[in-house]
C-alpha cells in the first residue's frame, strides 16, 4: 500500500487549482483543504467587525488582536465541504466579489498568514491531504512530496470566475471581475510576506486551453507517478 503524502497545489487566483484539488482528494480518499477559503473567512470576519475602512485599508493592528477569537475549519455534508467561521457555515458568503476584493490585502498581513499557516500545518500532521493556495509548497509544506503550480491567462481566469459568480446569481460585470483578478495578482506576487511564487521543485501547469476533465486526468496521472515512488 502506498504511504500517504502531502499534495500542495499553488497558483494564481481562479486558475482552477481548487477544482482540481477537490476532485483529486475525493478520487484518492484524501482530505481536501482550501487554504484560500480560510483567508476569505478571516476577511469576512474583518468586514463584519468593521476592520476594513471605506478606502479599503485594513485595520491590521485590531485584526491581529482579534485573531485568537477566529476559528476557521471545514465541515462535510455528504460529498460537499463547507467552510466554517467560529462554527457558522460561511461558504456562500466568502465567495462574494466583495470578499474577493478585500482578501488579498488581508492575506498580506503577516500575523494573519502566521496564524493560518499554524492551522494549516496542524491539519497536515498526519499527511493524506490535498491543500491548495498561494504558498502551500513554498511556506506551509515545503517538504510536500507533490507540488503543482497552476496558471492561466488573466482573461481566461476572469472568464471562469465570472461564470461562477453568474451561476450563483451574483450581478457582476466581466470588466469588474477581470480588474479584480489583475489586482489580486499584483498584490499576491508583490507582498512582502510569503508572496505567490512557484516552488523550484513544483510541476508547472498552464491550463488555459484544458478542460476540467483534462486537468483532472493530468493531476491524477502525476499523483499516481509520485505516489508509486513512495510505496
Amino acid at each position: 500500500m502506498n504511504s500517504k503524502i502531502i499534495i500542495a497545489i499553488d497558483g494564481y487566483s481562479s486558475s482552477g487549482k481548487s477544482t482540481m484539488a477537490r476532485r483529486l482528494a475525493k478520487t484518492i480518499g484524501y482530505r481536501y483543504i482550501d487554504s484560500g477559503a480560510m483567508y476569505r473567512a478571516v476577511t469576512l470576519y474583518a468586514m463584519e467587525h468593521g476592520l476594513i475602512k471605506p478606502d479599503g485599508n485594513v485595520d491590521a493592528e485590531r485584526l491581529t488582536e482579534m485573531l485568537p477569537e477566529i476559528n476557521v475549519d471545514f465541515t462535510l455534508d455528504g460529498d460537499r465541504q463547507f467552510t466554517t467561521l467560529n462554527g457558522r457555515v460561511v461558504e456562500d458568503e466568502i465567495r462574494s466579489l466583495e470578499v474577493s476584493s478585500h482578501v488579498s490585502p488581508v492575506a498580506a498581513i503577516p500575523s494573519v498568514r502566521h496564524a493560518l499557516v499554524r492551522m494549516q500545518r496542524a491539519m497536515g500532521e498526519e499527511k493524506g491531504i490535498v491543500m491548495d493556495g498561494r504558498d502551500i509548497g513554498t511556506v506551509v509544506f515545503p517538504q510536500a512530496e507533490m507540488k503543482v503550480f497552476c496558471n492561466a491567462s488573466p482573461q481566461k481566469r476572469a472568464e471562469r470566475r465570472y461564470e461562477e459568480l453568474r451561476e450563483k446569481g451574483k450581478d457582476v460585470s466581466f470588466d469588474e471581475v477581470l480588474a479584480n483578478v489583475v489586482e489580486r495578482d499584483r498584490i499576491d506576487t508583490t507582498r512582502a510576506e510569503s508572496p505567490l511564487r512557484c516552488a523550484p521543485d513544483a510541476v508547472k501547469l498552464d491550463n488555459s486551453s484544458m478542460t476540467i476533465e483534462e486537468q483532472n486526468e493530468w493531476l491524477l496521472n502525476l499523483y499516481n507517478s509520485i505516489a508509486g515512488q513512495q510505496a
